[in-house]
């Protein structure tokens, strides 16, 4: 009998959205308990109330109290929030956003403290979770603040296309002066790294987009792809990564040059996102690259508009639950290919004999 061995441990996000929703919908298909044990971090009675709202009667939650007690045939799930928790569908409520970070809080101490192996991440309402304990832009900078992590990068991942962000969720009045040489080579090694390590590319060919229209069209529109890209892109190659560019937006995009590459980098948030959802946005997740450990979350936000209403689609989660199953194996791959190389000569030995 095949033994799951990929621990994937779900926060719910925001009650009063469609979190609950996807992950019920995702979860009712039999492939995902054939690919992994799934461990939600929420609330039964939650739970219980999303499931008569949809009128989804056909599945069932394994009620534990630590991830150690998790059933690889069952849809496990942790009581962490208050039984009180009320939900009001389509709302941004202040209680449903300290919900979001206690689910986030107890799943993310039981991925570092390796009770489970990856995360995957329910949408969260990035204002409602703002407290003196939560003061973060969104999961990324949490999870990057949490694992004492240097620098890590937003990656946007479907089967057509990978587009990484510099400034992450910088307001665009900030991008320009946040963007510096040193941050661009560092983005692009991770990147390079995460393409080798998480998904297996050999030799990755990375695309950098300019800041500027066209790319700053030599200068007459902003000398930030002369001064600070071009220079960055010149050092990331000293380091061996094959980058190209800058390229202008809007050509590359619209002409499909990122099917010429493994990865792309974006300078801000909309450069990068807006033709990534435009090609990608049902089955489109959003993955953070550069962090010890795995997270993904699927694409879209709380959908407050779609809550309650069984309209929400499931298939950006669980593509999201597939690619954390797939980038722990590949780790682990990686892992042990590296482990014990072989010494040059005796790799040679094969073809002389």
């Amino acid at each position: 009998m095949k033994k799951n061995i990929v621990k994937v441990a779900i926060s719910h996000g925001d009650v009063n959205g469609v979190g609950y929703e996807i992950i019920m919908k995702t979860l009712l298909d039999p492939r995902i308990i054939e690919t992994c044990t799934p461990i939600i971090y929420g609330s039964s009675k939650v739970a219980a109330y999303h499931k008569k709202v949809l009128d989804i009667q056909a599945i069932n939650f394994n009620n534990i109290k630590d991830a150690q007690e998790a059933d690889s045939k069952k849809i496990n799930l942790i009581n962490c929030i208050p039984e009180e928790l009320k939900v009001e569908l389509g709302l941004s409520t202040v209680e449903a956003g300290e919900a979001s970070v206690k689910s986030l809080n107890f799943a993310v101490d039981d991925l570092i403290n390796n009770k489970v192996d990856v995360l995957v991440t329910a949408p969260i309402n990035k204002e409602n979770v703002q407290s003196k304990d939560f003061s973060f832009n969104g999961h990324t900078e949490f999870l990057q603040s949490k694992t004492k992590t240097d620098e890590v990068l937003m990656l946007m991942v479907s089967d057509m296309l990978k587009v990484g962000i510099v400034t992450n969720h910088s307001p665009l009045s900030k991008v320009a002066s946040e963007i510096t040489k040193d941050l661009i080579v560092k983005k692009l090694k991770i990147l390079n790294k995460s393409l080798i390590e998480d998904f297996g590319v050999r030799k990755p060919k990375i695309a950098v987009l300019g800041l500027n229209p066209h790319a700053g069209d030599s200068g007459l529109l902003g000398k930030e792809e002369i001064d600070i890209i071009m220079p960055a892109i010149n050092l990331a190659k000293e380091e061996n990564i094959l980058a190209f560019g800058p390229y202008a937006a809007d050509g590359f995009f619209g002409k499909g040059n990122y099917n010429a590459f493994d990865a792309v980098l974006a300078m801000y948030h909309d450069q990068g996102l807006a033709p990534f959802k435009a090609l990608s946005f049902d089955n489109g997740v959003n993955y953070t690259a550069g962090l010890p450990v795995i997270r993904t979350s699927p694409s879209h936000g709380t959908a407050y508009d779609l809550a309650g209403k069984n309209e929400a689609s499931p298939d950006s989660f669980r593509q999201a639950i597939y690619l954390a199953c797939d980038i722990y194996k590949n780790r682990m791959l990686y892992k042990e290919i590296n482990k014990n190389p072989l010494p040059f000569s005796e790799s040679r030995q094969g073809n002389e004999d």
